[in-house]
């Protein structure tokens, strides 16, 4: 056998066991492509598909610092001298919507995380210089900054009804109040509730919504809160929202105290970049106060006396600032004027200044001043 020869059949045996071992071998699958999140802009800027769905989810929230002080807004400290009032605020936002045959499916739900200061004393006046009249009102009692969990909203919206814990109708459907911070220095509804509601949206910018609500007893008070029996508390309203602005009304029956409220609101858009609100309020039941600062009982009318105006304005002065302004004023003579400039640092980020003043006309002595400052991160 020659060296060719030899070379030829190695390489011929080679051949075949390489042939041998490649039927052997298994061959791996192609890898199955990865399912990105998708964007979903079907409701708006921030939702996304759920992997494996049709259903779209944002989460959002918010980070904010209140720094506030003042005879109004700060705390008495344990020592009885004045005393930052502060808080910080985590909030967490979920929305979820899909499309049905019966419409929208949409559940929310917004949790509050806080530190904040607390105490449980009395408001008493204080004369500092030993005249006889009261120079200031504090607030005695420990003083302390606490941790606190609570859910803000939490409900379930198919089509135009809805069901769950959020604020009541007769504060979200005239749009709460204005743009200050504390905007409720003259008191115009009650908040946490729950609630059974449905919404009408109807053409050319007209709405009407009708709610079933238990109320709540930190909404009260100390008076009128959440229902004592099976018999909801009910609410209603209309508006019609047009290029100029908007225009609506809002009754709410208190079951069981047997009282109705109504609340009216007229909005005009001046410019793209200047607004003005006007909103007045009644209650039934509002002669039953008895006290500068006693909230009566009708669950709907926190304001004391038997009637409450409001008015208040919005202007943008540039891209970054905005400028808000609210008067309050009720019949006990209860009056307060808040003004601030929300100034968007960067975006996402709004630094908030604000004065706040309240009085009574009819009470010596009773005016106070606040500052609150807040610092806010959405995202």
């Amino acid at each position: 056998m020659n060296i060719k020869s030899l070379l030829l059949g190695s390489a011929a045996a080679l051949v075949a066991v390489s042939g041998a071992r490649a039927a052997d071998m298994v061959v791996a699958a192609e890898p199955e492509p990865v399912e990105y999140v998708r964007v979903c802009d079907v409701y708006g800027t921030g939702f996304f598909y759920l992997p494996g769905t049709e259903t779209c989810l944002k989460i959002s929230g918010y980070v904010r610092v209140d720094i506030r002080g003042g005879d109004l807004l700060g705390k008495t400290s344990n020592a009885n001298e004045e005393t930052y009032n502060n808080r910080a605020r985590f909030q967490l936002r979920a929305d979820a919507r899909s499309e049905t045959e019966l419409g929208t499916l949409r559940s929310y739900a917004a949790v509050n995380f806080n530190y904040q200061g607390t105490g449980n004393g009395s408001f008493v006046g204080v004369d500092d210089d030993g005249d006889g009249d009261i120079d200031r009102t504090v607030q005695t009692g420990f003083y302390d900054n606490d941790d606190s969990f609570g859910i803000d909203h939490a409900y379930i919206e198919l089509g135009g009804f809805r069901i769950g814990k959020t604020d009541s109708l007769f504060s979200t459907f005239t749009d709460y109040s204005s743009g200050v911070l504390n905007d409720g220095l003259i008191p115009y509804g009650p908040f946490a509730t729950l609630q059974i509601a449905y919404t009408y949206t109807g053409p050319n910018g007209f709405s009407a919504a009708i709610a079933l609500e238990q109320g709540d007893e930190d909404e009260g008070e100390g008076a009128s809160g959440i229902t004592e029996d099976y018999a909801p508390y009910v609410v209603g309203g209309v508006s019609l929202t047009q290029g100029w602005g908007k225009v609506g009304i809002v009754a709410g029956y208190d079951s069981w105290e047997e009282e109705v409220a109504i609340k009216g609101r007229v909005d005009v858009n001046f410019t793209e970049t200047a607004s003005a609100f006007v909103m007045a309020a009644w209650d039934s039941g509002g002669n039953d106060f008895n006290g500068v600062f006693d909230q009566g009982t009708n669950f709907y009318a926190p304001w004391d006396g038997d009637w409450a105006l409001w008015a208040g304005t919005a202007i943008k002065l540039n891209e970054k600032a905005t400028f808000n302004a609210e008067i309050g004023w009720d019949e006990a003579e209860n009056f307060s004027v808040a003004a601030n400039i929300a100034y968007e640092l960067v975006p996402g980020f709004v630094i908030t200044p604000e004065v706040d003043y309240v009085d009574n006309f009819d009470v010596d002595d009773s005016d106070a001043w606040g500052v609150n400052v807040r610092f806010q991160r959405n995202f």
